[in-house]
């Protein structure tokens, strides 16, 4: 199947790793069932396999098809609640995957790709830069850690209270932004330098 099997599946290549699996299990569980019949649907697959990756190559719609196309979770510094929805995304989700590659503040984020593969790819505003292993024990100590304050309209009471802040600074905090209601806000957080970032709902890119 190639060398990027190992590191990486597509979602008709996970089907057809996952078919062969049971297919060879079959006669090793079974004596009674031929090995022949194992391996002649495993060979079929394998075959079909190469000639669909062949085809992938040489066109673009049998790749859309059998792969999909990547989304665009984080467009222009936004969320795309559509695009996160579509793909069972939720924010915590999202936000775990961007500390993991260095990213804390969704602000430092130009645009963030669900690939075909289900990995992530971070492209940063311009002069930001992931949070190495050597600099994270500096960052730690000069910066805080993102607190989100309120997801999909709900507010999280008990992050307020971690940094020392109560409902009426939130909501004073929301009219400063001309905000009537937490309801309209899809993420608010304070993120790592203490500055407070918000999106509404109804942003569109």
């Amino acid at each position: 199947m190639g060398k990027k099997q190992i590191g990486e599946m597509e979602p008709f290549e996970l089907v057809i790793a996952i078919m062969i699996s049971e297919l060879a299990s079959l006669p090793m569980q079974d004596t009674r069932i031929s090995l022949m019949r194992g391996i002649i649907p495993i060979i079929t697959l394998l075959f079909l396999q190469v000639l669909f990756a062949i085809l992938e190559l040489k066109s673009e719609t049998v790749r859309l098809i059998f792969s999909g196309k990547p989304s665009i979770l984080i467009n222009k510094g936004n969320l795309n609640f559509e695009a996160l929805s579509k793909e069972k995304f939720n924010l915590n989700d999202l936000l775990e995957e961007l500390r993991l590659q260095g990213y804390y503040n969704i602000s430092d984020v130009e645009y963030a790709v669900l690939e075909t593969s289900g990995k992530i790819s971070i492209i940063p505003k311009t002069n930001m830069e992931p949070v190495t292993k050597e600099d994270l024990q500096i960052k730690t100590t000069q910066d805080k850690l993102p607190t989100t304050l309120i997801l999909d309209g709900k507010i999280n009471f008990e992050n307020l209270h971690k940094i020392n802040r109560n409902k009426n600074w939130l909501g004073n905090m929301l009219k400063k932004n001309n905000i009537n209601s937490p309801r309209e806000i899809l993420i608010a957080m304070m993120d790592s330098k203490g500055k407070f970032f918000y999106q509404r709902k109804n942003t569109r890119n």
